[in-house]
């Protein structure tokens, strides 16, 4: 069964489009060469029904042979405390080892008989459990998930076992030093609010966490006010709608009391963290300072300053002849052996910065090359850069959306965060309109003299004092 109900990682953000043009759409499916532009316009419509409980179904039809149907649900390790962190993630676990109607055996069955795809996934403000499948088992499909979520058997010999599923799981995870990395990254940036949990929690917690505190969970999280049945590929909207309707009818839309809960604010704080092990081969370094959150305007700005630092593998052809600067500095220099900048963004606040791997000896130099370009960006970008950048910024966004699990998990993603679809024609908009001085103006605000959140693991002897690492966040201007 690995091949057919297996769990996703963490999922980046990836942006959607609108708009149906029939003929333009039938000249993408069918042929190679379409432009760009030709790409914005052919992009199908996404629907969107409210059901009377307050459920969100959204679909686009692609006219594909198979379509992707799920369950996008509001809540993640944010809405977790210190005593049941980790809730989520070992639901995730159990959502698939049986429900009230389907033990684990039959449950598996039904899944591999229609050569399904079922996963999950749970971050830090999401939830997501999610099907491939042909066509014509959609309603099968929609019905397997609506008893994934509603009557999950939770039976106490399955939790014992996925308990030690989960422990060796955190095993697992301390073993990449990029995911411990970012984790100390968020503890220390979000450091006393929820933000600051791990997804997949302590150990401690999943060793002590009990079938009351996963059903409590689920009685307060899972509302469907806070749920979004999405679907891209062959499917109909109007019979998405009714299968909705006939499965999903019986959510709740009420909470307890009418204690609604509400997320607390998170503080950022500019800090530090470091893990020292000599014994690494490599160091993983993270700076990254307060950015912009998901429905901020400023986001795009800086979706185009992330685009021009870019990223960098030793592994890749170009040396000096990269276009990201960071890259070409960090080839002449013998610097790192990879980077990759990153925009983190949730409801309210968000985390920009950049991830790098290095040896212990070169420590200095990239955390150097990395707030110089930042400086860079806020002081002397040029239009040629600008332009690069959005040209990058934009095949990315279209090459993201290349399958229909990538777009089911935009629409669903997109609703629960903005209330609708944000069509890809809009985003070309909205970056074409970043001038040079836009791009400063924005990076200014948000790094020029901030306070950094820095996390670093392995050989890290060398990472230099925070308050040296606080005076490169800006330039003496004369």
């Amino acid at each position: 069964m690995a091949a057919s109900v297996c769990r996703a990682g963490s999922i980046v953000g990836r942006a959607l489009v609108k708009g149906r043009s029939p003929t333009l759409l039938s000249l993408r499916r069918g042929q190679a060469g379409v432009s760009y532009a030709q790409s914005l316009l052919g992009v199908p419509e996404t629907q969107l029904t409210t059901l009377d409980n307050g459920l969100r179904v959204a679909s686009e039809e692609t006219g594909h042979a198979t379509c992707t149907v799920g369950l996008w649900i509001n809540c993640g390790s944010r809405y977790e405390t210190e005593k049941n962190n980790g809730a989520g993630f070992f639901l995730e676990h159990m959502a698939f080892k049986g429900t009230r109607k389907h033990p684990q055996t039959e449950l598996e069955q039904e899944v591999e008989s229609m050569g399904a795809h079922l996963s999950a996934y749970t971050s830090r403000e999401h939830t997501a459990y999610f099907m491939k499948i042909l066509n014509k088992d959609m309603p099968r499909a929609v019905e397997l998930l609506s008893e994934v979520v509603q009557s999950n058997a939770l039976n106490e010999q399955d939790l014992e076992r996925q308990r030690g599923v989960v422990l060796r799981e955190l095993e697992e995870v301390e073993g990449s030093l990029q995911d411990v990395c970012l984790d100390l990254l968020h503890a220390t940036a979000y450091q006393g609010t929820p933000l600051g949990h791990s997804v997949l929690g302590p150990t401690h917690n999943a060793r002590t966490l009990t079938r009351q505190d996963l059903v409590e969970y689920i009685q307060t999280h899972y509302k469907a006010p806070r749920m979004v049945l999405a679907a891209a590929g062959g499917v109909n909207h109007s019979e998405l709608v009714d299968l909705a309707k006939q499965h999903f009818s019986a959510v709740s839309f009420e909470y307890e009391g009418d204690a609604v809960p509400v997320l607390s604010p998170c503080r950022f704080t500019g800090s530090e963290i470091r893990m020292r092990d000599d014994a690494m081969p490599l160091a993983h370094v993270a700076i990254a300072v307060e950015g912009a959150h998901s429905t901020s305007p400023d986001i795009v700005p800086l979706m185009v300053a992330n685009a021009m630092i870019g990223n960098y593998d030793m592994t890749f052809g170009g040396g000096k002849n990269l276009s990201s600067r960071l890259a070409r500095f960090s080839v002449e220099d013998g610097a790192c052996q990879s980077f990759q900048a990153f925009h983190s963004s949730y409801s309210d606040t968000a985390l920009l910065g950049v991830h790098f791997v290095t040896d212990g000896h070169h420590i200095d130099d990239m955390m150097s090359l990395v707030q110089n370009q930042w400086m860079n960006i806020c002081t002397t970008v040029t239009e040629s850069d600008v332009a690069r950048a959005k040209n990058v910024l934009k095949a990315s966004l279209v090459g993201q959306l290349d399958g229909t699990t990538p777009l089911c998990e935009d629409i669903g993603r997109h609703i629960l965060t903005y209330g609708r679809r944000i069509p890809l024609a809009e985003w070309d908009t909205l970056i074409n309109a970043v001038t040079p001085k836009t791009l400063r103006d924005t990076c200014s605000k948000y790094l020029y003299d901030k306070c950094p959140a820095v996390a670093a693991v392995g050989p890290v002897e060398q990472l230099p004092d925070y308050n040296r690492m606080r005076s490169g966040m800006y330039w003496l201007r004369f």
